[in-house]
Formats: C-alpha cells, structure tokens, sequence
C-alpha cells in the first residue's frame, strides 16, 4: 500500500499555524479567514518562492518529485486551487490576484468544526481527481496575459517564462518543436478546445441587483451547476452550489421596498437552477417565483425575453450560436456575440421602463465565453492580426486572425446538441 494522501484543508491549517511560507497567514483572530500568495507566473517579476505553497501541497499529495520531475507552478496552482474548489466549507471572500503589488486571494471558511477532519485521507475519495489537472481557470488567465512570450530557455533554473520588453513576430518558418500554422491552419490539438470543451464544468460570474443596486457578486466555479436561493433554510433539492441571496435590508433604505423583495426571496422555494449540459446551459425555477430571462450585454439586459420553465429543464445558453456569431464579429459584423444571462426574478421582464426599477435581477456570466470575446476585441476583431494563447501543458502559442477563425470554426464541428433532449 502506498502512502495515505493527506486532505488539503488540515494540511493548509496546519501550514497556516507555521507560519514559515510568506504570505500565507490568518487574518482574523478567530481563524476563518486566510490568505494565499496568487502571483502569475507569467509576470516578469515571477520567482520560484512566489508559489511555494502550491509546490508543497504538490509534494505532499504525490503530484510533484523534486528529485526527478521539472518545476511547473502553473499545475501546482491550479491543482492547489481544483482541491479547495471542491470544499463546500471554503468560499473565496476576497480575489486581489491582479494586484500589481500584493497578488492574492482570501479565503474564507463557511462551516464550523472543519478541524474535526481527519489530517490523513485513507479512503477512497469518489470526486477527488488527484492530481488531474483542472485547467480551466488557468486558461483563463494565460489568455489574458502579455502576448508572445519567448519559449523558457532548457538551462533555466527557474522553469518560469518571461515577458520579453518587444514581442518577437509571428514565427513564418517555426522550429521543429512548433506546430507548423501555416501549413496547417487549425493545431492538432485546437487550444480553444482545452478552453470552451473541459471535463469540468464552467466557471460564473454571478451578481444580483435589488432595484438596480448590486447586492451580490461571486466568481463561482460549480461542478454540478449552481442554484440561487433566498434563504439559507433553503433546501438543496439538485447537485451543484447553494448561492443565497442577501437580505435586502442591508442595501435598501426604503422600508416598502425591503418588504416587496423579502416577499420575492420567501417565494424563490427551491430556487433558480443552472446547469451545464453538453455545450448547454439549462435553468429551471424549483419555487412559485416567475422568472424570465435574456441573453443580453454584461451591461444592459436587452433583447428578446422568455420564461424559464418550472420543474423542468430549459435551454437558456447555447455554445454553437455564440461561436458562429463570435466568427461573424471577426469578420466583420458590428454586432459582438452575446453571452450574459439576465433573469428578473418575481416580476415581468421590464419593457417599458429601466430595468433598475425591478425588484430582483441577476446576471449569470460564463467567464469563458467572456475571455472569447475579449480576445477577438484586443486586436480589433476585423482588424486581428495575431492572438496569442498560453496554455499550460503547451507551448505558447501565437495565432493569426485566419488561424484564430479556424480554430472556431474547428469548433463548429463539435455536436454541440444534446442528446434525448
């Protein structure tokens, strides 16, 4: 038998009483609030001590042999923060990664007697994939950092790419260790698959407006889907995240409007439910609250609205369509691909006044569909002359605006239907 691997949340605390890593440190007396060092490696300020507690949690789960395997922070990190994701008693409070001076994220513990586990996992764990790597969210970040790095040099002691200060052009005659674009438009392995098509479900934005003031937002990754409540008494009647929605007295002063939104909340019931399925996304409403919704821009909810159905499943958001349209907008077209959701809760879609007047909305994002979308704009969409992607596992890679269409158009390929449905 090999060695029982230990479970991350005790093993954290027990970093965390330490001490010894920088950056890596309680916050609040009562020890429920931590926070993490969260630099990119990709900065060219990056060194190996930045990401010394994702190496050690990397060691001690078996992920990593100093001894015989080469550095690689970018899976440390992102195996680090897929075996947090799937702990319902740990949320992020707080997300500075982007800081340019102090990069971080603060974590909060949601659920007492967390200490009460075990240190050591000695049974088998049915949704703990190891060391697997959950690539989504570092996909993310690469394709929105600094373009065209040089490759790392093989003598480097650091394993870390560095930005060059003039972005080398787009390699015509590339070298034997990188794919041949020209000759061949689309890569073997289409890098947009690893980023639209993951094992893993999608990663959402989700914030909540009461009478046009924000009230809630969370970057929530939620294996499963995620249902949005109005009370913690709530009862979980689906996989996925519970999301519950603040009490409206905290951000409205008007005291008929306070009540006017509590009755909303009271009647969500079991809530409003998203789901991902295949390259779908379904919603339903589990209580007695209507609920409509659009497909519409991250800052206006415009468009046709629907109803999302009761007790049964209803497409709300289809991958295919935004890839022909995000295709279009390249081309061309003036009007970008839409992919917020938009759903008025407990009233009907607002149509002939301001949708801040509504008691209740909510705004869902895909951040995928988001980096997508701001890839093609960074060049001027039409205007696109190279899109450079970095994900991990892979050498960076720089596309042109043609190779870029194609690889979307590779996609155009993918059932994206569901079957039975």
């Amino acid at each position: 038998m090999g060695t029982p691997k230990p479970r991350i949340l005790p093993w954290l605390i027990s970093q965390l009483k330490k001490n010894n890593i920088e950056g890596v440190a309680w916050l609040d007396a009562n020890e429920t609030r931590f926070r993490i060092p969260w630099k990119h490696h990709l900065r060219q300020d990056a060194k190996m001590e930045d990401f010394r507690i994702f190496q050690a949690w990397a060691e001690v789960s078996g992920a990593y042999n100093p001894e015989k395997d080469k550095p690689d922070p970018p899976t440390w990190k992102r195996n680090f923060r897929a075996a947090l994701n799937r702990k319902d008693v740990l949320r992020v409070a707080e997300d500075h990664s982007k800081d340019p001076v102090d990069p971080h994220k603060v974590y909060e513990f949601v659920t007492p007697g967390i200490r009460d586990f075990p240190e050591v996992d000695t049974s088998p764990d049915p949704n703990d994939r190891g060391s697997t790597p959950d690539a989504h969210e570092d996909i993310l970040e690469e394709l929105m950092n600094d373009m065209a790095l040089d490759l790392v040099p093989s003598q480097a002691p650091s394993g870390l790419a560095v930005a060059p200060e003039q972005p080398p052009e787009f390699m015509v005659n590339p070298g034997p260790n990188i794919c041949n674009l020209s000759a061949n438009p689309v890569p073997l392995e289409n890098p947009l698959r690893q980023l639209l098509i993951p094992e893993d479900e999608w990663e959402f934005d989700i914030t909540a407006f009461y009478r046009g003031r924000q009230v809630f937002q969370q970057t929530a990754f939620c294996p499963g889907g995620l249902q949005l409540v109005g009370s913690e008494l709530a009862k979980r009647t689906l996989p996925g995240q519970l999301l519950v929605l603040p009490d409206p007295e905290v951000a409205l002063r008007d005291k008929l409007a306070v009540d006017y939104v509590r009755r909303v909340l009271s009647s969500l019931g079991g809530g409003l439910a998203l789901q991902r399925v295949g390259q779908q996304l379904w919603a339903q409403r589990l209580g007695h609250c209507a609920t409509f919704w659009v497909t519409g821009e991250e800052q206006l909810p415009n468009g046709t609205h629907s109803e999302v159905p009761k007790d049964s499943w209803g497409v709300v958001l289809d991958l295919g369509p935004f890839v022909a349209d995000l295709i279009n907008f390249i081309n061309g077209s003036k009007q970008s691909p839409r992919y917020t959701l938009w759903f008025c809760i407990g009233q009907p879609w607002p149509q002939e006044e301001p949708w801040t007047k509504r008691l209740v909305m909510v705004k869902v994002v895909p951040t995928c569909l988001r980096v997508l979308l701001d890839m093609a704009q960074a060049g001027g969409a039409s205007s696109l002359e190279t899109v450079d992607l970095h994900i991990s596992n892979s050498l960076p890679l720089s596309l042109t605006s043609d190779q870029f269409k194609a690889c979307l158009q590779d996609l155009m390929d993918v059932d994206f239907q569901v079957e039975g449905y």
